[in-house]
């Protein structure tokens, strides 16, 4: 048993993991412009933080009366994602310590995300973090993705936990949603400040409000540490 008893962490990987949201808000971009779409701006793509890529671009296809299919517009944007994510992702460098001390504590840990699963894989490849995170979950694999708990609940089956001993790091509204129907607690850390007072947010055991800067890895584990006495 781990340090933390038995505890298992499960991550969402775009913008809680790694800074990868500016690549995505690009490829959508540049997908949008390539079926007649410009002006598509950051303010556009904040909508869609924390939706897994095959719901975004059905989602554009409606909104925009794109004529390509929902398989083509979601090959196309993971094409143009997965040649920005392979050259540079960063992790953040107090979620990669946070992983570290996890594993050196031998607490089971899991990656659970709407980017497809080559996505995932070339992330956590190019960031090294697939050296500690073995066991990924992407929405594409489960019925429904996030606010849906299907992903996080494919992740505990996986790693063999109990979903009420599930702890989930997430950035967005939806992935907070998506913890609590699971029966997870959650760390919310998020991505867009403007949505801090989200209600979905309002279910997290642990709320960073200031996001990635205010999260620390030694801050994160003392609190699972006590959130583990008390349970």
């Amino acid at each position: 048993m781990s340090t933390l008893g038995d505890v298992s962490v499960i991550f969402d990987l775009d913008g809680t993991l790694v800074d990868s949201e500016p690549h995505y808000f690009e490829a959508g971009r540049q997908t949008l412009a390539a079926h007649g779409v410009t002006g598509f701006g950051w303010a556009d793509h904040e909508g869609y933080v924390g939706i897994s890529t095959l719901e975004t671009v059905a989602d554009w296809k409606e909104r925009y009366g794109l004529r390509a299919s929902v398989e083509e517009l979601f090959a196309d944007k993971n094409r143009r994602y997965l040649d920005l994510a392979r050259r540079s992702t960063r992790a953040y460098p107090e979620m990669r310590r946070f992983v570290e001390l996890l594993a050196a504590g031998g607490v089971p840990m899991a990656v659970a995300s709407g980017s497809s699963p080559e996505a995932i894989e070339a992330v956590l490849a190019g960031t090294g973090l697939d050296a500690c995170l073995r066991t990924v979950v992407s929405a594409d694999e489960v019925a429904r993705g996030k606010p849906a708990p299907d992903v996080f609940l494919e992740a505990a089956r996986r790693l063999g936990a109990d979903p009420s001993r599930c702890v989930v790091l997430e950035d967005a509204p939806p992935g907070a949603a998506a913890a609590h129907a699971a029966g997870m607690r959650c760390i919310a850390i998020p991505y867009v400040p403007a949505q801090a007072d989200a209600p979905e947010f309002a279910t997290a055991g642990l709320l960073l409000r200031g996001g990635q800067q205010e999260f620390t890895a030694r801050a994160a584990y003392d609190w699972l540490a006590r959130s583990a006495r008390l349970s």
